[in-house]
Protein backbone atom coordinates (compact mmCIF):
# COMPACT_ATOMS: atom_id res chain seq x y z
CA UNK A 1 0.00 0.00 0.00
CA UNK A 2 1.41 3.38 -1.02
CA UNK A 3 1.70 6.15 1.62
CA UNK A 4 -1.15 8.14 0.06
CA UNK A 5 -3.38 5.05 -0.03
CA UNK A 6 -2.59 4.48 3.64
CA UNK A 7 -3.80 7.99 4.41
CA UNK A 8 -6.90 7.42 2.28
CA UNK A 9 -7.98 4.57 4.56
CA UNK A 10 -8.11 7.07 7.41
CA UNK A 11 -9.73 9.72 5.23
CA UNK A 12 -12.42 7.28 4.09
CA UNK A 13 -13.49 6.81 7.70
CA UNK A 14 -14.00 10.59 7.83
CA UNK A 15 -15.62 10.69 4.38
CA UNK A 16 -18.30 8.12 5.24
CA UNK A 17 -18.88 8.96 8.90
CA UNK A 18 -22.64 9.38 9.21
CA UNK A 19 -23.30 8.09 5.68
CA UNK A 20 -25.43 5.32 7.24
CA UNK A 21 -26.30 4.69 10.86
CA UNK A 22 -27.39 1.52 12.58
CA UNK A 23 -29.81 -0.19 11.87
CA UNK A 24 -28.83 0.79 8.29
CA UNK A 25 -32.42 0.84 7.04
CA UNK A 26 -33.91 3.62 4.92
CA UNK A 27 -37.03 3.62 7.11
CA UNK A 28 -35.02 4.20 10.30
CA UNK A 29 -35.58 7.63 11.82
CA UNK A 30 -31.81 7.97 12.37
CA UNK A 31 -31.23 7.74 8.62
CA UNK A 32 -33.61 10.55 7.76
CA UNK A 33 -30.94 13.10 8.68
CA UNK A 34 -27.49 12.24 7.33
CA UNK A 35 -24.24 13.89 6.21
CA UNK A 36 -23.27 15.30 9.60
CA UNK A 37 -19.63 16.30 8.98
CA UNK A 38 -17.77 18.37 6.42
CA UNK A 39 -20.80 19.59 4.48
CA UNK A 40 -20.13 22.68 2.33
CA UNK A 41 -23.56 23.98 1.37
CA UNK A 42 -24.61 26.16 -1.57
CA UNK A 43 -23.92 29.86 -0.98
CA UNK A 44 -27.36 30.94 -2.30
CA UNK A 45 -29.42 28.56 -0.17
CA UNK A 46 -32.59 30.01 1.30
CA UNK A 47 -32.99 30.16 5.12
CA UNK A 48 -35.69 27.49 4.87
CA UNK A 49 -33.18 25.03 3.41
CA UNK A 50 -30.99 24.97 6.55
CA UNK A 51 -28.00 24.85 4.21
CA UNK A 52 -24.54 24.51 5.74
CA UNK A 53 -21.88 27.22 5.50
CA UNK A 54 -20.30 27.06 2.00
CA UNK A 55 -16.62 27.22 2.97
CA UNK A 56 -13.84 25.78 5.10
CA UNK A 57 -10.18 26.70 5.54
CA UNK A 58 -7.15 25.32 7.31
CA UNK A 59 -3.69 26.59 8.11
CA UNK A 60 -0.59 24.48 8.53
CA UNK A 61 3.13 25.08 9.03
CA UNK A 62 6.02 23.85 6.91
CA UNK A 63 9.80 24.03 7.04
CA UNK A 64 11.74 24.04 3.79
CA UNK A 65 14.20 21.16 3.40
CA UNK A 66 17.60 21.46 1.64
CA UNK A 67 16.70 20.64 -1.93
CA UNK A 68 17.12 21.88 -5.47
CA UNK A 69 13.35 21.53 -5.89
CA UNK A 70 11.26 24.55 -4.85
CA UNK A 71 8.87 23.84 -1.98
CA UNK A 72 5.43 22.77 -3.19
CA UNK A 73 2.41 20.74 -2.10
CA UNK A 74 0.05 18.38 -3.86
CA UNK A 75 -3.54 19.02 -2.74
CA UNK A 76 -6.25 16.38 -2.75
CA UNK A 77 -9.78 17.64 -2.13
CA UNK A 78 -12.10 14.69 -1.49
CA UNK A 79 -15.86 14.73 -0.90
CA UNK A 80 -19.10 12.92 -1.67
CA UNK A 81 -21.53 14.06 -4.36
CA UNK A 82 -25.10 13.12 -3.57
CA UNK A 83 -26.83 10.84 -6.05
CA UNK A 84 -30.61 10.52 -5.91
CA UNK A 85 -31.76 6.98 -6.56
CA UNK A 86 -35.41 7.18 -7.64
CA UNK A 87 -37.38 3.96 -8.18
CA UNK A 88 -40.17 4.25 -10.76
CA UNK A 89 -42.92 1.66 -11.24
CA UNK A 90 -44.07 0.91 -14.79
CA UNK A 91 -47.79 1.51 -15.38
CA UNK A 92 -50.05 -0.42 -17.75
CA UNK A 93 -50.04 2.45 -20.27
CA UNK A 94 -46.23 2.38 -20.46
CA UNK A 95 -45.63 5.43 -18.27
CA UNK A 96 -43.92 5.18 -14.90
CA UNK A 97 -44.57 6.59 -11.43
CA UNK A 98 -42.05 7.38 -8.65
CA UNK A 99 -42.46 5.07 -5.64
CA UNK A 100 -40.65 4.60 -2.32
CA UNK A 101 -40.20 0.87 -2.96
CA UNK A 102 -40.86 -1.76 -5.56
CA UNK A 103 -40.71 -5.54 -5.19
CA UNK A 104 -39.10 -7.23 -8.18
CA UNK A 105 -39.18 -11.03 -8.17
CA UNK A 106 -39.38 -11.06 -4.39
CA UNK A 107 -36.57 -8.54 -3.87
CA UNK A 108 -37.21 -5.02 -2.58
CA UNK A 109 -35.80 -2.06 -4.50
CA UNK A 110 -35.88 1.23 -2.57
CA UNK A 111 -35.63 4.90 -3.42
CA UNK A 112 -32.66 6.37 -1.55
CA UNK A 113 -29.95 9.03 -1.60
CA UNK A 114 -26.63 7.43 -2.53
CA UNK A 115 -23.27 9.14 -2.89
CA UNK A 116 -20.40 9.11 -5.36
CA UNK A 117 -16.80 9.75 -4.29
CA UNK A 118 -15.11 12.73 -5.93
CA UNK A 119 -11.48 13.81 -5.76
CA UNK A 120 -9.83 16.92 -7.16
CA UNK A 121 -6.03 16.77 -7.34
CA UNK A 122 -3.80 19.84 -7.69
CA UNK A 123 -0.25 18.55 -8.26
CA UNK A 124 2.81 20.47 -7.09
CA UNK A 125 1.15 23.73 -6.06
CA UNK A 126 3.92 26.28 -5.57
CA UNK A 127 4.38 27.86 -2.17
CA UNK A 128 5.95 30.95 -3.75
CA UNK A 129 2.64 32.77 -4.18
CA UNK A 130 -1.15 32.56 -3.96
CA UNK A 131 -3.24 30.32 -6.21
CA UNK A 132 -6.95 30.34 -7.07
CA UNK A 133 -8.64 27.62 -9.14
CA UNK A 134 -12.28 26.83 -9.87
CA UNK A 135 -13.29 23.23 -10.53
CA UNK A 136 -16.54 21.96 -12.04
CA UNK A 137 -17.98 18.55 -11.18
CA UNK A 138 -20.54 17.54 -13.81
CA UNK A 139 -24.01 16.27 -13.07
CA UNK A 140 -25.48 13.20 -14.69
CA UNK A 141 -28.56 11.03 -15.14
CA UNK A 142 -28.36 7.26 -15.46
CA UNK A 143 -31.25 4.86 -16.06
CA UNK A 144 -31.27 1.19 -15.00
CA UNK A 145 -34.21 -0.90 -16.28
CA UNK A 146 -35.93 -3.31 -13.87
CA UNK A 147 -37.31 -6.60 -15.20
CA UNK A 148 -38.98 -9.54 -13.50
CA UNK A 149 -37.86 -13.18 -13.62
CA UNK A 150 -39.44 -13.59 -17.05
CA UNK A 151 -37.67 -10.52 -18.44
CA UNK A 152 -40.78 -8.34 -18.56
CA UNK A 153 -40.15 -4.63 -17.71
CA UNK A 154 -41.64 -3.64 -14.34
CA UNK A 155 -39.97 -0.29 -13.79
CA UNK A 156 -36.65 1.48 -13.72
CA UNK A 157 -34.14 3.15 -11.42
CA UNK A 158 -33.19 6.73 -12.25
CA UNK A 159 -29.97 8.04 -10.68
CA UNK A 160 -29.36 11.80 -10.81
CA UNK A 161 -26.46 13.98 -9.71
CA UNK A 162 -26.52 17.78 -9.74
CA UNK A 163 -23.48 19.69 -11.10
CA UNK A 164 -21.16 21.16 -8.48
CA UNK A 165 -18.48 23.86 -8.41
CA UNK A 166 -15.60 24.07 -5.94
CA UNK A 167 -13.00 26.83 -5.61
CA UNK A 168 -9.63 26.06 -4.01
CA UNK A 169 -7.38 28.91 -2.89
CA UNK A 170 -3.91 28.80 -1.34
CA UNK A 171 -1.78 31.48 0.29
CA UNK A 172 1.65 31.25 1.90
CA UNK A 173 2.99 33.62 4.58
CA UNK A 174 6.23 33.68 6.54
CA UNK A 175 5.89 33.33 10.30
CA UNK A 176 8.94 33.11 12.61
CA UNK A 177 10.94 31.33 9.95
CA UNK A 178 8.16 28.90 9.06
CA UNK A 179 5.91 28.81 6.02
CA UNK A 180 2.24 29.17 7.01
CA UNK A 181 0.09 27.66 4.26
CA UNK A 182 -3.61 28.51 4.12
CA UNK A 183 -5.86 26.29 2.00
CA UNK A 184 -9.50 27.27 1.62
CA UNK A 185 -12.33 25.47 -0.16
CA UNK A 186 -15.64 27.06 -1.13
CA UNK A 187 -18.78 25.66 -2.71
CA UNK A 188 -19.58 28.03 -5.59
CA UNK A 189 -22.76 26.45 -6.90
CA UNK A 190 -24.55 29.23 -8.75
CA UNK A 191 -28.16 28.16 -8.28
CA UNK A 192 -30.50 28.61 -5.34
CA UNK A 193 -31.79 25.92 -2.99
CA UNK A 194 -35.32 26.34 -1.69
CA UNK A 195 -35.44 23.44 0.77
CA UNK A 196 -33.23 21.04 2.72
CA UNK A 197 -33.25 18.32 0.04
CA UNK A 198 -32.30 20.77 -2.68
CA UNK A 199 -29.45 22.17 -0.57
CA UNK A 200 -27.83 18.82 0.23
CA UNK A 201 -27.99 17.76 -3.42
CA UNK A 202 -25.67 20.61 -4.41
CA UNK A 203 -23.40 20.35 -1.35
CA UNK A 204 -19.88 18.97 -1.02
CA UNK A 205 -20.35 16.22 1.60
CA UNK A 206 -17.68 14.91 3.96
CA UNK A 207 -15.19 17.41 2.55
CA UNK A 208 -11.57 16.98 3.63
CA UNK A 209 -8.06 17.68 2.37
CA UNK A 210 -4.91 15.60 2.00
CA UNK A 211 -1.71 17.59 1.46
CA UNK A 212 1.63 16.09 0.40
CA UNK A 213 4.75 18.23 0.77
CA UNK A 214 7.61 18.33 -1.76
CA UNK A 215 10.89 19.90 -0.71
CA UNK A 216 9.39 20.73 2.71
CA UNK A 217 8.19 19.10 5.93
CA UNK A 218 5.00 19.76 7.83
CA UNK A 219 5.14 20.79 11.49
CA UNK A 220 2.79 19.26 14.03
CA UNK A 221 0.33 21.85 15.34
CA UNK A 222 -0.67 19.56 18.21
CA UNK A 223 2.94 18.91 19.24
CA UNK A 224 4.95 21.83 17.82
CA UNK A 225 8.72 21.54 18.24
CA UNK A 226 10.62 24.08 20.26
CA UNK A 227 10.52 27.45 18.54
CA UNK A 228 7.34 26.71 16.60
CA UNK A 229 4.84 27.17 19.43
CA UNK A 230 4.06 30.78 18.57
CA UNK A 231 3.60 30.19 14.85
CA UNK A 232 1.50 27.10 15.56
CA UNK A 233 -0.72 29.11 17.90
CA UNK A 234 -1.37 31.63 15.13
CA UNK A 235 -2.73 28.96 12.77
CA UNK A 236 -6.48 29.51 12.86
CA UNK A 237 -8.76 26.78 11.52
CA UNK A 238 -12.26 27.07 10.07
CA UNK A 239 -14.23 23.84 9.97
CA UNK A 240 -11.10 21.88 8.99
CA UNK A 241 -8.32 20.71 11.34
CA UNK A 242 -4.92 19.52 10.03
CA UNK A 243 -2.96 16.66 11.61
CA UNK A 244 0.14 14.79 10.51
CA UNK A 245 -0.83 11.63 8.63
CA UNK A 246 0.87 8.51 7.37
CA UNK A 247 3.38 6.29 9.15
CA UNK A 248 4.41 7.51 12.60
CA UNK A 249 7.42 9.78 12.45
CA UNK A 250 6.76 10.99 8.89
CA UNK A 251 6.13 14.67 8.23
CA UNK A 252 5.39 14.86 4.51
CA UNK A 253 1.60 14.44 4.66
CA UNK A 254 -1.23 16.28 6.40
CA UNK A 255 -4.89 15.30 6.66
CA UNK A 256 -7.30 18.21 7.06
CA UNK A 257 -10.51 16.74 8.49
CA UNK A 258 -13.85 18.21 9.55
CA UNK A 259 -13.39 16.51 12.93
CA UNK A 260 -10.47 16.93 15.33
CA UNK A 261 -8.06 13.98 15.16
CA UNK A 262 -4.64 13.29 16.64
CA UNK A 263 -1.37 13.14 14.71
CA UNK A 264 -0.84 9.96 12.66
CA UNK A 265 -4.34 8.52 13.23
CA UNK A 266 -4.79 4.82 12.51
CA UNK A 267 -7.60 2.41 11.74
CA UNK A 268 -7.75 -0.26 14.44
CA UNK A 269 -6.16 -3.47 13.22
CA UNK A 270 -9.00 -5.42 14.87
CA UNK A 271 -11.71 -3.68 12.83
CA UNK A 272 -12.79 -5.90 9.90
CA UNK A 273 -14.47 -3.07 7.98
CA UNK A 274 -16.29 0.25 8.06
CA UNK A 275 -19.52 0.63 10.03
CA UNK A 276 -20.02 4.37 9.29
CA UNK A 277 -20.97 5.02 12.93
CA UNK A 278 -17.77 5.78 14.80
CA UNK A 279 -19.60 6.86 17.94
CA UNK A 280 -20.24 3.15 18.49
CA UNK A 281 -17.86 0.33 19.43
CA UNK A 282 -17.37 -2.18 16.62
CA UNK A 283 -18.12 -5.17 18.82
CA UNK A 284 -21.37 -3.74 20.16
CA UNK A 285 -22.50 -2.59 16.73
CA UNK A 286 -21.71 -5.98 15.18
CA UNK A 287 -23.68 -7.79 17.88
CA UNK A 288 -26.61 -5.44 17.29
CA UNK A 289 -26.56 -6.21 13.57
CA UNK A 290 -26.65 -9.92 14.40
CA UNK A 291 -29.83 -9.43 16.45
CA UNK A 292 -31.71 -7.85 13.53
CA UNK A 293 -34.58 -9.89 12.07
CA UNK A 294 -34.32 -11.31 8.57
CA UNK A 295 -36.89 -8.72 7.41
CA UNK A 296 -34.80 -5.89 8.86
CA UNK A 297 -31.64 -7.26 7.25
CA UNK A 298 -33.42 -7.54 3.90
CA UNK A 299 -34.44 -3.87 4.09
CA UNK A 300 -30.90 -2.83 5.03
CA UNK A 301 -29.48 -4.78 2.07
CA UNK A 302 -31.97 -3.06 -0.22
CA UNK A 303 -31.16 0.37 1.20
CA UNK A 304 -27.57 0.68 0.01
CA UNK A 305 -24.78 -1.55 -1.36
CA UNK A 306 -22.56 -0.48 1.54
CA UNK A 307 -25.25 -1.50 4.03
CA UNK A 308 -25.42 -4.86 2.26
CA UNK A 309 -21.67 -5.28 2.79
CA UNK A 310 -22.04 -4.59 6.51
CA UNK A 311 -24.94 -7.04 6.97
CA UNK A 312 -23.21 -9.78 4.98
CA UNK A 313 -19.91 -9.28 6.81
CA UNK A 314 -21.57 -9.48 10.23
CA UNK A 315 -23.58 -12.56 9.24
CA UNK A 316 -20.43 -14.35 8.10
CA UNK A 317 -18.33 -13.58 11.18
CA UNK A 318 -17.05 -16.56 13.12
CA UNK A 319 -16.67 -16.83 16.88
CA UNK A 320 -12.95 -16.17 16.43
CA UNK A 321 -13.73 -12.99 14.46
CA UNK A 322 -15.97 -11.77 17.27
CA UNK A 323 -13.28 -12.55 19.84
CA UNK A 324 -10.89 -10.42 17.82
CA UNK A 325 -13.31 -7.48 18.15
CA UNK A 326 -13.32 -7.91 21.93
CA UNK A 327 -9.84 -6.42 22.07
CA UNK A 328 -6.39 -7.63 23.00
CA UNK A 329 -4.71 -8.05 26.36
CA UNK A 330 -1.19 -6.75 25.99
CA UNK A 331 1.53 -6.97 28.61
CA UNK A 332 2.50 -3.34 29.30
CA UNK A 333 5.78 -4.50 30.83
CA UNK A 334 6.89 -6.48 27.79
CA UNK A 335 10.21 -5.40 26.24
CA UNK A 336 9.96 -2.41 23.92
CA UNK A 337 10.53 -2.92 20.19
CA UNK A 338 14.06 -2.48 18.97
CA UNK A 339 14.84 1.19 18.23
CA UNK A 340 16.10 0.11 14.82
CA UNK A 341 12.53 -0.86 13.90
CA UNK A 342 11.13 2.52 14.78
CA UNK A 343 10.81 5.21 12.08
CA UNK A 344 13.17 8.13 12.54
CA UNK A 345 11.74 11.26 14.06
CA UNK A 346 12.19 14.28 11.81
CA UNK A 347 11.26 16.83 14.44
CA UNK A 348 12.19 16.99 18.14
CA UNK A 349 9.53 16.31 20.74
CA UNK A 350 8.30 19.36 22.65
CA UNK A 351 10.20 20.00 25.84
CA UNK A 352 8.65 20.13 29.27
CA UNK A 353 7.73 23.43 30.87
CA UNK A 354 10.75 25.48 31.97
CA UNK A 355 12.05 24.39 35.34
CA UNK A 356 10.31 20.99 35.28
CA UNK A 357 11.65 17.58 34.41
CA UNK A 358 10.50 15.84 31.23
CA UNK A 359 8.82 12.68 32.54
CA UNK A 360 7.93 11.15 29.20
CA UNK A 361 11.02 8.95 28.99
CA UNK A 362 11.37 8.43 32.73
CA UNK A 363 11.29 4.91 34.15
CA UNK A 364 7.74 4.14 35.31
CA UNK A 365 7.26 3.98 39.08
CA UNK A 366 7.53 0.47 40.50
CA UNK A 367 4.76 -0.70 42.82
CA UNK A 368 4.95 -3.76 45.00
CA UNK A 369 2.29 -6.13 43.67
CA UNK A 370 2.93 -8.81 46.25
CA UNK A 371 3.73 -11.31 43.53
CA UNK A 372 0.34 -10.86 41.82
CA UNK A 373 0.26 -10.51 38.00
CA UNK A 374 -0.05 -6.92 36.79
CA UNK A 375 -3.61 -7.56 35.56
CA UNK A 376 -4.84 -9.00 38.87
CA UNK A 377 -6.84 -6.52 41.04
CA UNK A 378 -4.68 -7.66 43.96
CA UNK A 379 -1.77 -5.89 42.28
CA UNK A 380 -3.41 -2.60 43.28
CA UNK A 381 -3.18 -3.35 46.96
CA UNK A 382 -0.24 -1.00 47.50
CA UNK A 383 -1.73 1.80 45.40
CA UNK A 384 -3.67 4.46 47.32
CA UNK A 385 -4.77 7.28 44.98
CA UNK A 386 -6.07 9.41 47.84
CA UNK A 387 -2.70 9.48 49.59
CA UNK A 388 -0.17 8.76 46.81
CA UNK A 389 1.92 11.71 45.64
CA UNK A 390 4.02 12.68 42.65
CA UNK A 391 7.00 15.07 42.69
CA UNK A 392 6.72 17.95 40.23
CA UNK A 393 9.57 20.44 40.05
CA UNK A 394 10.81 19.30 43.45
CA UNK A 395 7.38 19.76 45.07
CA UNK A 396 5.33 16.83 46.35
CA UNK A 397 1.81 16.99 44.90
CA UNK A 398 -1.02 14.92 46.35
CA UNK A 399 -4.72 15.16 47.21
CA UNK A 400 -5.58 18.74 48.22
CA UNK A 401 -2.59 20.36 46.47
CA UNK A 402 -3.20 23.39 44.28
CA UNK A 403 -1.74 23.44 40.76
CA UNK A 404 -1.92 25.60 37.66
CA UNK A 405 -2.84 23.74 34.46
CA UNK A 406 -0.67 23.99 31.33
CA UNK A 407 -2.16 21.58 28.76
CA UNK A 408 0.46 20.35 26.30
CA UNK A 409 0.86 17.54 23.76
CA UNK A 410 -2.04 15.45 25.07
CA UNK A 411 -4.47 18.34 25.09
CA UNK A 412 -7.81 18.07 23.36
CA UNK A 413 -10.22 20.92 22.63
CA UNK A 414 -11.67 20.89 26.16
CA UNK A 415 -8.26 20.80 27.83
CA UNK A 416 -7.26 24.01 26.04
CA UNK A 417 -10.02 25.87 27.89
CA UNK A 418 -8.27 25.00 31.15
CA UNK A 419 -4.95 26.65 30.21
CA UNK A 420 -3.73 28.82 33.09
CA UNK A 421 -6.57 27.77 35.41
CA UNK A 422 -6.00 26.89 39.06
CA UNK A 423 -7.09 23.42 40.09
CA UNK A 424 -7.27 21.27 43.21
CA UNK A 425 -5.79 17.77 43.09
CA UNK A 426 -8.20 15.00 44.11
CA UNK A 427 -6.01 11.95 43.51
CA UNK A 428 -2.74 10.69 42.01
CA UNK A 429 -3.16 7.51 39.99
CA UNK A 430 -0.97 5.12 38.04
CA UNK A 431 -2.02 2.93 35.12
CA UNK A 432 -0.79 -0.52 34.16
CA UNK A 433 1.57 1.05 31.60
CA UNK A 434 3.42 2.81 34.41
CA UNK A 435 2.02 6.24 33.57
CA UNK A 436 1.05 8.75 36.25
CA UNK A 437 -2.19 10.71 36.04
CA UNK A 438 -3.27 13.55 38.31
CA UNK A 439 -7.03 13.89 38.87
CA UNK A 440 -8.23 17.39 39.59
CA UNK A 441 -11.14 19.82 39.62
CA UNK A 442 -10.98 23.51 38.74
CA UNK A 443 -11.14 25.78 41.75
CA UNK A 444 -13.49 28.16 39.93
CA UNK A 445 -15.77 25.42 38.61
CA UNK A 446 -19.25 25.99 40.12
CA UNK A 447 -19.88 22.26 39.80
CA UNK A 448 -16.68 21.15 41.55
CA UNK A 449 -18.62 19.69 44.48
CA UNK A 450 -20.64 17.60 42.04
CA UNK A 451 -17.44 16.23 40.52
CA UNK A 452 -16.43 15.10 44.00
CA UNK A 453 -19.88 13.62 44.59
CA UNK A 454 -19.89 11.29 41.57
CA UNK A 455 -16.11 10.89 41.30
CA UNK A 456 -15.60 12.26 37.80
CA UNK A 457 -12.50 14.41 37.38
CA UNK A 458 -10.19 15.88 34.76
CA UNK A 459 -6.87 14.10 34.29
CA UNK A 460 -3.51 15.61 33.39
CA UNK A 461 0.08 14.39 33.28
CA UNK A 462 2.52 15.71 35.90
CA UNK A 463 4.49 17.72 33.33
CA UNK A 464 1.31 19.66 32.48
CA UNK A 465 0.95 20.98 36.03
CA UNK A 466 2.67 23.74 38.01
CA UNK A 467 2.59 23.35 41.82
CA UNK A 468 1.23 26.36 43.72
CA UNK A 469 1.26 27.39 47.38
CA UNK A 470 -1.48 25.97 49.55
CA UNK A 471 -2.89 29.47 49.96
CA UNK A 472 -5.23 30.54 47.15
CA UNK A 473 -2.81 32.09 44.60
CA UNK A 474 -5.41 34.07 42.67
CA UNK A 475 -5.59 37.84 42.94
CA UNK A 476 -8.64 39.00 44.93
CA UNK A 477 -10.44 40.23 41.80
CA UNK A 478 -10.35 36.69 40.36
CA UNK A 479 -12.27 35.12 43.25
CA UNK A 480 -15.67 33.91 42.22
CA UNK A 481 -18.38 35.51 44.33
CA UNK A 482 -21.75 33.89 44.89
CA UNK A 483 -24.77 35.87 43.82
CA UNK A 484 -26.47 36.99 47.08
CA UNK A 485 -29.85 36.66 45.42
Amino acid sequence: MSPIDHVRTIADAVLYEGYLLYPYRASSHKNQSRWQFGVLGPPAASPASFGEEPGMAMRCLLTATPSDTPAAVTIHLRFLQLQVREVRRRNEDGTDTPVDSLTVSGVSVLSWDEAVEQEIVLPSVSLAGPTDTLHHIPGSEEIEPLTDAEGAPVGRIVRRREPLAARIRTRTDLDDGFLRLTVSVDNEHAGTAADKDAAIRVSLIGSHLILQAHGADFVSLLDPPEGAEGAAGRCRQRRCWPVLAGAKGTTDTVLGAPIILYDHPEISEQSPGALFDSTEIDEILTLRVMTMTEEEKAEARATDPRAREIIDRCDQMSAADLQQLHGLLRDPHAPSPSPSLSPPMTAPLPSAAPGYADLRDAEPPAFDTGGAPWWDPAADASVRPESDAVVIGGVSVSKGSLVRVHPSRRADAQDIFFAGQVARVTAVLSDVDGGTHVALVLVDDPASDMHDWYGRYFYFAPDELEPLPVEDPRPPEQHREENPS
